[in-house]
């Protein structure tokens, strides 16, 4: 048996998951820091879509279609668009993705702030995951916990997500640690309330963990598609 910051440190072992996490804070990825691309990019996660096969491909998509062609190049005009209007249905074939963009814009663009990315900073800031479906963004239809806090992630905020992969790390250590351990994964809120304390009890950040169970859950070919994007 070992602590809980030992059996963390052995899996760390040769993961760059400070790299992996210091790309979220500095908005080093392929969204960048254009705030309807960051939104975008969460939206095509909400089918549970592999990342490198379905998200990507729709952001591209997005990118080409909506942003570069001057459709939607703010929270605005994104808010005044229908889910059936060209391009929106060839870009996101699911009807769900079209929704969370737009409901979600729609939201962001009601705060009001000095532009788009302070909006949707402030409201990740603001974002409370354990109350998540009382928060006008994860009361949209097809926004659970794990793309709350995708979007909140995208948004710069150093937190995690309660994905498969977090949930399989968490327990794998709960596991092999000595003395109790307070990690529960039956629902994705004890999940993220289980990551929080393992944050407190050592010396990774919630955003530091879930990119090391990223990391070991992802084959090779999808470890090095993110670390050279």
């Amino acid at each position: 048996m070992s602590s809980l910051q030992d059996a963390l440190d052995e899996r760390a072992t040769d993961v760059p998951y400070e790299s992996l996490a210091r790309s979220y804070r500095e908005f080093d990825r392929p969204p960048g820091s254009d705030p309807i691309a960051l939104l975008a990019s969460a939206a095509a996660a909400t089918t549970g879509q592999n990342y490198e096969t379905g998200v990507l491909p729709a952001l591209e998509r997005f990118r080409d279609s909506v942003i570069e062609t001057g459709v939607a190049t703010t929270y605005d005009d994104l808010a005044a668009m229908s889910p059936a209007e060209d391009p929106l249905p060839s870009v996101f074939p699911a009807e769900r993705k079209r929704r969370v963009l737009l409901e979600g814009a729609s939201v962001l663009a009601n705060r009001r702030e000095d532009d788009d990315l302070e909006a949707l900073k402030g409201w990740a800031a603001e974002a409370d995951v354990y109350r998540y479906d009382d928060d006008p963004i994860g009361a949209i239809s097809g926004v659970g916990p794990a793309s709350f806090q995708f979007l909140r992630q995208l948004a710069g905020i150093e937190t995690a997500k309660p994905d498969p992969a977090l949930e399989s790390l968490l327990s794998t250590v709960a596991d092999v640690v000595d003395g109790p351990a307070a990690i529960d994964t039956t629902t994705p809120l004890r999940t993220m309330a289980s990551c929080e304390w393992a944050s407190l009890q050592t010396s990774y950040t919630m955003l530091e963990i879930d990119r090391l169970a990223w990391w070991l859950a992802a084959d090779e070919t999808t470890r090095e598609s993110v670390l050279e994007a």
